[in-house]
């Protein structure tokens, strides 16, 4: 009997009869949203408890072998991605809600939860869960954490690093952290959960969360408008964000060709304003007021048109009007319609936006004329998504194609990834956003809590060999 078989063996003897799935089990689950190729692994190990974790990291950190946690597989810098030498642990049957505290407004889950489960589940109680992403019906808590996900109401909320009160985690050797924090002002010697939200699984497995949960809003108001100078966006948000008292929950921007493109055919969403703006702004204010805060919002786009800063815009007048509006904002996978998109998430100060983007759509019809181009994001917390078709996907041309999008940030102190994480594809560009010092202190961390480096091998950077 080989190791690995002995690893199985030890492992089915720890979970239940469902806990441990081999061969097309395995193979027969995509290894990714928009990667229809089955995983490679040589088991799926599924605990039902934290206990369970760490008995399964002790197992394999005894042998030396690798372990990589997969939550809802929605991420886009393949961190999920596994040999068949490895074990994945899916922490898809650790999925309960244990506890929603309405006074303290939190809300204590296991990793496996869903997003939209947990924004249902706030809801329910009267409050509110401010994380919010396209994958929501798909990606779990987990997986939320361990990259630190953003989604679209950063720009008030903050990332889920700022939602997070408490975590528990289990480290490679099978020490379970529980820093199951409850309080928002907690300074008693270091924060621990800082130390796995972000890490994509390479320093310890998050099991439970504590989560901070917010009143839910009386007033919801939602709005599309339209621009055609980047200068006036920029005064956009400013204005609104002043004018709105503090209550602008979202900022998202489209360009142009993206906007064509998900409001035409055989896109489901038809254009609510003309296509011949250059900038298209997805707004939403989130208040206490419902009357009073309707006819502010309504007030201040009035002016925002008298002063010049949209051209045109188009109010939600109803929650099927709002979910119209975000499904234009949301509909990402018609980046696919031309072709197999490279996809980029990145970040940078909003000043040095046109100039950057110019840049690279210069370097981009120079090298592949042909090329299709979209660019949206979270604009008003500096976020960029492009994803472009050159019609070849080779590793050549994604290689040139990063090179293209990626190398300016360097110069404007921009980053490589705002919100996806790292994982193997964004690895190579990790030294044009962090310093030598800072990728160092990073391995020191990898090296000092997963010192035999079982987990998530390989991904957000090389360990120095000797």
């Amino acid at each position: 009997m080989d190791l690995m078989n002995a690893i199985i063996d030890k492992l089915q003897g720890l979970l239940d009869g469902d806990g441990v799935l081999l061969g097309a089990e395995v193979s027969g689950r995509a290894a990714g949203i928009w990667d229809s190729t089955g995983i490679q692994a040589a088991a799926i190990v599924r605990p039902t408890t934290t206990a369970q974790v760490a008995a399964v990291l002790r197992t394999c950190n005894a042998r030396g072998q690798p372990v990589t946690a997969h939550g809802g597989r929605t991420g886009l810098v393949e961190g999920q991605l596994t040999t068949s030498e490895d074990i994945v642990l899916s922490l898809e049957r650790m999925n309960r809600i244990e506890d929603i505290d309405v006074a303290g407004r939190t809300m204590t889950v296991q990793a496996g939860v869903l997003l939209q489960v947990i924004q249902e589940a706030a809801e329910n109680a009267g409050l509110y869960f401010p994380v919010d992403l396209g994958a929501r019906g798909s990606c779990t808590i987990g997986g939320n954490v361990a990259t630190n996900a953003g989604g679209n109401g950063v720009i008030r909320y903050g990332m889920t690093r700022d939602n997070i009160l408490g975590l528990e985690a289990v480290l490679a050797d099978g020490t379970v952290i529980s820093s199951l924090n409850r309080m928002i002002k907690n300074n008693a010697g270091y924060d621990l959960k800082q130390l796995f939200i972000g890490s994509e699984g390479t320093l310890g497995i998050v099991t439970r969360v504590v989560l901070r949960l917010r009143e839910a809003a009386r007033s919801q108001n939602t709005a599309l408008l339209a621009s055609n100078e980047f200068t006036k966006v920029i005064n956009l948000l400013k204005f609104l964000d002043r004018e709105l008292g503090g209550t602008l929950s979202a900022f998202e921007v489209m360009w142009r060709d993206f906007y064509r493109l998900v409001t035409t055919p055989p896109a489901k969403s038809k254009p609510p304003l003309e296509q011949s703006h250059e900038f298209y702004v997805l707004v939403e204010s989130r208040g206490g007021e419902p009357v009073a805060d309707t006819e502010r919002f309504q007030s201040v786009l009035q002016r925002a048109l008298e002063q010049e800063l949209i051209d045109d815009v188009v109010i939600a007048k109803s929650l099927a009007e709002r979910a119209a509006l975000w499904a234009i904002r949301d509909d990402v996978e018609q980046g696919h319609r031309y072709g197999q998109p490279f996809i980029f998430d990145v970040s940078l100060q909003i000043k040095d936006m046109p100039a950057y983007i110019s840049k690279v759509k210069q370097a981009l019809d120079q090298a592949w004329p042909g090329n299709r181009c979209f660019v949206f994001g979270h604009l008003g917390d500096g976020n960029l998504h492009y994803n472009i078709v050159v019609g070849d996907f080779s590793a050549a041309a994604k290689h040139s194609v990063e090179a293209i999008v990626y190398g300016p940030l360097r110069d404007i102190n921009g980053s490589v990834s705002a919100e996806h994480g790292i994982g193997l594809q964004k690895k190579p560009y990790l030294s044009l956003c962090r310093t030598e010092a800072e990728i160092a202190l990073m391995q020191r961390l990898k090296q000092s809590l997963d010192p035999k480096g079982i987990l998530n091998p390989g991904k957000i950077f090389d360990l120095p060999q000797g």
